[in-house]
């Protein structure tokens, strides 16, 4: 059996699998399948594509919330902080 480059553990599929599973619960097991992500795999590409592969089916599961949630925190630019955003050029 072939492991699917995005959901190489299975984190994300099995998240849906489970009945009764919370908001937390999601945030939890999102957290672990970021930090598992190879560095070189675009992020914002994997939940997309996650997206489109549950987000239709299980529309109301707290799963799809999370990843929709997690789309969107990077699609926001990020501040700068310290001392470069304090500096003017």
């Amino acid at each position: 059996m072939e492991r699917d480059p995005i959901d190489h553990k299975g984190l994300i599929q099995e998240a849906y699998r489970i009945e009764g599973i919370t908001a937390a619960e999601c945030r939890s097991i999102f957290l672990d399948w970021a930090l598992s992500l190879p560095p070189e795999m675009d992020q914002q590409q994997a939940i997309t594509t996650l997206l489109d592969r549950y987000g239709l089916e299980y529309q109301a599961h707290p799963m799809t919330q999370v990843l929709q949630d997690g789309l969107t925190v990077l699609e926001q630019p990020r501040r700068r902080g310290g001392w470069r955003a304090r500096s003017r050029d």
